[in-house]
C-alpha cells in the first residue's frame, strides 16, 4: 500500500551539519569584513540562507521523476540562460557572468546550471542502461561540453570545471568501460598544450605562479602568498589578532579566501573540525545515495556529492597552495547568494530523493 511522503524522512541530521557551516562561514564573513566597505555582508549571506532553505523545503516536495520527465525544456532554458549572460550579462574585471536584477541583485547562471546537469545526466543514463557504446560516451559528454563551453567563453574557467566531476560521476556510475576512460585520458593529455593558447593571460599567470608562487610575490603571487602566511599565522589553535584578514593583506578573505582566513582566526584545529563537517555532510549524502528508491535518485544524490567534492577540494587546495587560484568558492562557507542557493536547491533534490524511499 503506498503512503504518503513525510517530513519524518527528512534528513534532519544532513540538515543540521550543513546549517553548523553556513554558521562558521556567517561568522567568519562578519570578522573578515568588519570595518571594511563590505561591513554587513553576513546579513546578506543570512538573508540568502534563509532563503535557501525555503527553497529547499519547496524542493523537496516536487516529486523528482516529474523534474527528470521535463528535464529537457530546463536544459534548453539553462542554456539560453548562458547565452543571454554572454550577450546582456553585468561586466565585471573583464568578465561577463552576471545578470542584473530589479533591486540592485546580480544573478549568476552558471550556477544553477550545475543542478540542471545533474539532472540532465541521471536522466540521461537511466535512459541508457546498458553498456555504453562511444556513440552514447559522445553524447554523455557533450551533456555537459555544450554548457562547459559557454561558460568558459566568459570567460569562467573555475566554474567551467565545475561541469566536469558531474560528467565524470555519471560516467563511472553509468558503466564507462576502461578503454573509453583511458582514450579520453591520453586525448586530454594529447590537447592540454593547444589548450595553453587559449587560456586568457591573467589565467596563465594564475598557472605560472601556482608552479613558482615566490616568483612574483608582490605581483601575480600575491593572493597565494598572503593565503600561506594567513593559514601558516594561524598556529595549532589560531590566531587572537589575525592581521592577515583584518589587516586587509588576504585577499577577498570572505569569498574564495575564506578558509584561509578561517584557518588563520581558529589555527589548525579549527581548520581540521570544518574538514570534519565536510566530511560527514559527504558521508550523509552518500549514504542517502545508497538507500535512493531507484537508479535514477542515486546519480542525482552522487552528482551532487562529486560537486561538492570537488569544490571542496579545489578551494582547499587553492588555500594552501596544492591548486592554482581558480575562483571556485567554499561551499556554505563562502560569501555569495546564487552559490548558497545552488547547495539548498541540490539538498532540495537530495531529500527529495530520501523522502522517497518507501513509497510505493
Amino acid at each position: 500500500m503506498a503512503r504518503f511522503i513525510s517530513y519524518r524522512d527528512f534528513d534532519w541530521v544532513l540538515l543540521l551539519f550543513v546549517l553548523i557551516i553556513c554558521g562558521l562561514g556567517v561568522m567568519e564573513i562578519h570578522s573578515a569584513t568588519d570595518h571594511t566597505k563590505f561591513a554587513g555582508a553576513h546579513m546578506k549571506q543570512v538573508y540568502w540562507i534563509i532563503g535557501g532553505v525555503v527553497c529547499m523545503f519547496v524542493v523537496s516536495l516536487i516529486n523528482y521523476q516529474m523534474l527528470l520527465d521535463h528535464i529537457h525544456w530546463f536544459y534548453i532554458a539553462s542554456l539560453a540562460s548562458l547565452i543571454a549572460v554572454r550577450l546582456f550579462g553585468q561586466k565585471y574585471l573583464g568578465a561577463r557572468r552576471w545578470i542584473k536584477l530589479p533591486g540592485g541583485g546580480h544573478f549568476q547562471p552558471s550556477e544553477w546550471v550545475k543542478l540542471i546537469l545533474i539532472l540532465a545526466v541521471a536522466k540521461y543514463f537511466v535512459d541508457h542502461d546498458n553498456e555504453l557504446s562511444w556513440g552514447d560516451f559522445i553524447k554523455a559528454g557533450c551533456i555537459a561540453g555544450i554548457p562547459m563551453l559557454l561558460v568558459l567563453s566568459q570567460p569562467d574557467l573555475g566554474t567551467a570545471l565545475t561541469y566536469l566531476p558531474i560528467a565524470v560521476m555519471g560516467l563511472f556510475l553509468g558503466g564507462t568501460h576502461w578503454k573509453q576512460a583511458a582514450a579520453v585520458v591520453l586525448l586530454a593529455g594529447l590537447t592540454l598544450p593547444m589548450g595553453w593558447h587559449v587560456l586568457k593571460p591573467y589565467q596563465k599567470d594564475r598557472l605560472m605562479v601556482f608552479m613558482q608562487p615566490d616568483a612574483d610575490a608582490r605581483g601575480t603571487g600575491y593572493q597565494i602568498n598572503q593565503s600561506l602566511i594567513a593559514v601558516g599565522s594561524g598556529g595549532i589553535w589560531g590566531s587572537e589578532a589575525p592581521s592577515q584578514t583584518q589587516l586587509a593583506f588576504l585577499p577577498v578573505p570572505q569569498t574564495d579566501f575564506i578558509f584561509a582566513a578561517f584557518a588563520e582566526a581558529h589555527g589548525f584545529v579549527g581548520a581540521l573540525g570544518v574538514l570534519l563537517l565536510y566530511f560527514i555532510v559527504l558521508m550523509r549524502l552518500t549514504q542517502n545515495a545508497q538507500t535512493a528508491p531507484d537508479r535514477a535518485g542515486t546519480f542525482i544524490v552522487m552528482g551532487v556529492v562529486a560537486v561538492l567534492s570537488f569544490h571542496i577540494l579545489v578551494n582547499v587546495g587553492m588555500v594552501v597552495g596544492l591548486m592554482p587560484v581558480t575562483g571556485i568558492p567554499l561551499p556554505l562557507m563562502s560569501y555569495g547568494g546564487s552559490s548558497v542557493l545552488f547547495m539548498f536547491l541540490a539538498l532540495g533534490i537530495v531529500m527529495n530523493v530520501r523522502m522517497r524511499r518507501f513509497v510505493n
